[in-house]
């Protein structure tokens, strides 16, 4: 058994070296956007006219005229077909986590017994996937099995290998989306809008006002033929049993250090590739974890960089294998050491260059950063309980509240000088808030905000939803995940905030308008006193939201319910959140999702865990009863005919004396493995129970509830034995292996 599969695959692995990259002749700048049909490659092959009726659709939201869509799709075919382009797809991305692509070829039958290479409009514009084989939560029943997938625009279209691909939303039949995209537009719309509508309080020349996301892809890399010897690495993304290595991140060692050769040959190739594809890759570091790591792009426009982060975790997998490596884009592959997130970092910004989140340079400037850093707050503190249903999962539920990730508990962390300044103001009375100076103006009674604030407190990095001087960093969302999901989440309800602050603005400034208070004054000063006015209201109101503290402390879970923050932990519970009274009409004000749309994505939730749990534990059951106790009872065996050997050789005293150790070994594994075969039957009867519910809903939450459980009772004693049991035998690679051969 010395020569298992284990230290052939580790064997090999030391042997790897990096790969060759080729590096273009270029300049990045150069091959920037290579396979991208962006606006230079329009205005190369599109007529005029039509290139400049696109323009319009991306850039003002106009909407697309079917009749430019023939000279639009001939003018692509033309440039793919010079690329050496010979299939073309629609490129969406469903209620997976992932993307989905059904390639069609070009040609067509010219009538002549022959072929022609042909890309019409309609193609372009519409195709028509099976919607049934899709998660759709009961939309769409089996024996119907349309859905359409309609071109989105605004996402350039983009070559991978020999295929155009068309970013496309998914729609059943009946209008309803079955996919990310289509509420994610719907979201972006919906707080744009109401951006744009309070941006105009402050300034009149704002027309557009655009979300921002600038995501921070961490992952793990794991040598491939590491990979391939650990079922449960390769069928789960997680090692469900594996004791700790002896050394893993605690010297921080790793964390921004030397990035490993081999791995770094797949970085310079990843980021080539990135860039070819217009993915505006800018920072590589090593990470905690050993063997983790970390790219981000510069920021781009939301619906454009989630786009580009699916495109990206896609590609991610497929240079890695190339290079011997495997990605592990779970949130939490290794027990005991960081997980993986993607830090979701967003912004609101006006087409007149200002950034709603960050300070300006005058008294009313920093009256718009306040408002929209409050009604941020507002949106926060409404919706907390959805803003964790966002981002959780069956497998980001075992990376939050630990190493360095954030609590299941949503909390904004502000900093001491924010957080002084929402203080002042809502302590403060409105009318001693500003003074008149005449014709000059007014002064606003804010403290002075410096352009970009450096606070004197440290960053949080237990609050999953901080401010970072100009943004918000959203840092609960899972490495694995959509960050649309979030995202649609986190917009509609920011829209929701804006409408409702606007409209109680505007009720004051019309009763102030009236009142004789302010008839010898402007209109001005009436639109600042009720602007300040709601600001004070909301101050308070979202001031539980507001948490500076350690967001791992048995006192904040206290702190946190009793000021009515959701503190739920169950992951099918936390999904509830979807369709409370307050998310269903928040979702539908906004335009968003409407209930039946709401009710759809939560059966494909809880499906969606139930199916992951039970994979995991039919996993761990086969490596129970297949690998770990065969190997366990092989040890065993000999370290019994160790013991008979000792009685052999030795008087009776001297033998027991010198096998006090082995025959503690073997009663601990007998012991153990008893253990183990007991929870692996009470595992398997926990999921029979289970499986026979109905209700999705309920059988999710009994699966959290009974089988999980057991999961981690089983991995406990596994890992034990791992411990004991003789390094030569055990035939799954260990984590110093998984960790440290790179």
């Amino acid at each position: 058994m010395a020569n298992n599969l284990r230290f052939q695959v580790v064997e090999e692995a030391f042997k790897k070296r990096a790969l060759d990259v080729p590096v273009p002749e270029e300049r990045p700048s150069e091959y920037f956007g290579k396979y991208v049909f962006n606006k230079q490659k329009m205005f190369s092959y599109l007529p005029s006219d039509i290139y400049e009726k696109m323009i319009d659709v991306i850039d003002n939201g106009a909407r697309l005229d079917r009749s430019i869509a023939d000279a639009v799709a001939d003018g692509m075919k033309k440039w793919a077909m010079e690329m050496g382009v010979t299939h073309y797809t629609h490129w969406f991305q469903p209620l997976t986590e992932g993307t989905a692509e059904k390639h069609d070829a070009f040609v067509e039958h010219d009538g002549k017994g022959g072929m022609i290479e042909t890309f019409s409009g309609k193609l372009l514009v519409q195709q028509e996937p099976d919607a049934s084989s899709f998660p759709n939560g009961g939309i769409r029943n089996t024996f119907e099995a349309r859905g359409y997938s309609a071109w989105d625009p605004t996402s350039p279209v983009f070559i991978i290998d020999d295929t155009l691909c068309i970013p496309t939303i998914f729609i059943a039949y009946t209008g309803e989306a079955l996919d990310y995209k289509a509420p994610l537009l719907r979201a972006l719309h919906a707080v744009g809008k109401a951006a744009k509508d309070v941006c105009q309080y402050f300034y009149n020349d704002v027309t557009k006002v655009q979300v921002n996301l600038g995501w921070e892809q961490e992952y793990f890399l794991v040598d491939e033929g590491l990979y391939s010897a650990r079922p449960d690495l390769m069928l789960t993304g997680r090692t469900l049993m594996g004791h700790e290595s002896a050394k893993n991140q605690q010297m921080d060692d790793h964390y921004f250090g030397t990035i490993p050769d081999r791995v770094q040959a797949f970085m310079k190739d990843l980021e080539i590739q990135a860039l070819e594809l217009a993915i505006p890759v800018k920072t590589r570091h090593n990470e905690v974890a050993p063997n983790q790591f970390e790219l981000a792009p510069v920021f781009e426009e939301c619906n454009l960089a989630v786009d580009h982060n699916m495109l990206l975790m896609s590609l991610m997998k497929k240079v890695a294998r190339n290079h011997g490596f495997r990605v592990l884009l779970h949130e939490k592959p290794f027990d005991g050491i960081n997980g993986s997130g993607k830090h979701n970092n967003w912004s609101l910004s006006a087409d007149n260059g200002v950034l709603l989140h960050a300070p300006g340079k005058t008294p009313e400037e920093n009256l718009r950063f306040v408002t929209f850093i409050v009604e941020t707050l507002m949106a926060v503190y409404r919706h907390n309980g959805l803003l964790k249903a966002s981002i959780m999962s069956a497998t980001n539920a075992h990376r939050l509240g630990g190493n360095e990730a954030p609590p299941a508990i949503i909390s904004s962390f502000l900093g001491t000088q924010l957080t002084e300044l929402l203080d002042h103001i809502e302590q403060s009375d409105k009318n001693e808030l500003f003074n008149l100076k005449g014709k000059q103006g007014m002064e606003i009674d804010i403290p002075q905000i410096p352009d970009l604030i450096v606070d004197n407190t440290d960053r949080n990095r237990t609050s999953p939803f901080a401010f970072t001087g100009n943004r918000f960093e959203f840092r609960a969302p899972g490495s694995t995940a959509n960050c649309a999901s979030a995202m649609i989440a986190l917009n509609a309800a920011m829209a929701e905030a804006l409408n409702s602050f606007k409209e109680r603005v505007d009720k004051k400034i019309s009763e102030y308008s009236k009142s004789s208070e302010y008839s010898d004054n402007s209109e001005n000063t009436a639109k600042i006193h009720a602007i300040l006015e709601v600001l004070k209201e909301d101050i308070k109101t979202c001031k539980p939201v507001r948490f500076d503290g350690n967001g791992y402390s048995e006192e904040w879970v206290k702190e946190a319910a009793r000021r009515g923050l959701d503190v739920e932990n169950s992951c099918p519970v936390i999904f509830e959140r979807y369709l409370d009274e307050s998310s269903v009409r928040m979702f539908e004000s906004t335009k968003v999702m409407n209930r039946k749309e709401l009710e759809a994505r939560n059966e494909v939730k809880w499906e969606t865990y139930v199916k992951t749990v039970q994979i995991e534990a039919r996993v761990l059951g086969d490596l129970a009863m297949n690998h770990i106790i065969p190997v366990a009872t092989h040890y065993q065996s000999q370290l019994i005919k160790n013991v008979q050997g000792m009685k052999d050789i030795f008087p009776q005293e001297k033998s027991e004396r010198l096998s006090i150790r082995n025959m503690k070994l073997i009663e601990e594994i007998a012991e153990r493995t008893e253990k183990i075969e007991q929870l692996v039957e009470e595992l398997t009867d926990a999921r029979k129970v289970a499986n026979r519910i109905e209700n999705i809903h309920e059988r999710a939450i009994v699966y959290h509830d009974t089988v999980e459980p057991h999961m981690g009772a089983i991995r406990y004693e596994a890992d034990k034995l791992e411990l004991i049991v003789e390094d030569g035998l055990w035939t799954l690679p260990k984590y110093r292996e998984l960790l440290f051969i790179r």
